[in-house]
């Protein structure tokens, strides 16, 4: 593993798993190496989620997991290399020299619902992520997107429409009823919509650099909403964006259905899946 990633040199970033490394195998082949920093009982557990989750399930929307490495204290996982890096590079208005148009933007957002419809009702064993966020969408060469990081993601039985676990995830991100500690796929749903709102106005969930009363993208909006203004949380130099009212109003409703407060009048995956393919206009 060491030679695969000319010994752990080229480097590409760091999250909560630990260092995330780029590599090429014999033959070529690039990939992307993440080494376990922490070997505490909660990141083996991380660790085994991802192997049990991803090592089993395919889809063009999920990166792939090509193989693992456990040898005493070391854990390391091997991914497809996703050469354009996480979304959250690309979408947000003060990374200026990555900003997408909106033709890029409406194509990420399909490629995430499928990504979740087939975690959520494709698997023997439903799968909530539990921590989908831009920095866990991965994007290659023609801005196809990838969901990543099973790390804290949970397995529902069939017959279960809920489970009770431990807080885990993302500020900003988390739904509602985390504060219960009982969640679903629907918990999926919430952090999807926070995502969706992210993509089309250019703007963090949480942003700190702004006034205290729009800090909040959520508040923000529902503020601007209720004065029939929505189209002003566009960003001002994102002139694209704002030619497409229409789609981009109907892609901000599908964010503000996803984020209700009651989990049961959230969409299923599912649901978002049918209006794209009915082509509704933020998808045509």
């Amino acid at each position: 593993m060491s030679f695969a990633t000319a010994k752990f040199s080229t480097r590409l970033g760091t999250g909560g798993f630990g260092v995330v490394y780029k590599g090429e195998l014999k033959g070529g082949t690039m990939v992307t190496v993440k080494r376990l920093e922490n070997t505490g009982q909660g990141r083996i557990e991380e660790f085994l989620a991802e192997v049990n989750t991803l090592g089993n399930r395919h889809h063009i929307n999920l990166v792939k997991l090509i193989g693992f490495y456990v040898a005493k204290s070391h854990r390391i996982l091997v991914y497809e290399y996703m050469s354009k890096g996480s979304l959250d590079k690309w979408i947000f208005h003060g990374n200026s020299s990555f900003y997408l148009d909106w033709k890029t933007r409406k194509k990420i957002v399909p490629d995430i619902t499928k990504g979740l419809a087939y975690i959520h009702g494709d698997c023997r064993q439903r799968i909530a992520h539990l921590d989908v966020k831009p920095q866990n969408i991965l994007v290659v060469d023609a801005f196809n997107a990838k969901i990543s990081d099973f790390g804290l993601s949970k397995l529902i039985n069939r017959d279960e429409s809920e489970v009770v676990t431990r807080m885990r995830g993302t500020l900003g991100y988390l739904a509602p009823e985390w504060q219960h500690a009982r969640i679903s796929v629907k918990t999926d749903i919430y952090s999807f919509g926070i995502v969706v709102l992210e993509v089309v106005t250019g703007r963090m969930i949480l942003d700190y650099s702004q006034p205290d009363s729009d800090v909040c993208l959520l508040k923000l909006l529902n503020k601007i909403r209720m004065e029939s203004r929505l189209m002003d949380i566009i960003e001002l130099q994102n002139v694209d964006v704002q030619q497409h009212f229409e789609e981009v109003n109907a892609m901000i409703l599908l964010g503000i259905w996803c984020v209700n407060e009651d989990h049961t009048r959230r969409p299923s995956m599912n649901s978002v899946v049918k209006l794209e393919e009915d082509k509704i206009p933020a998808f045509d």
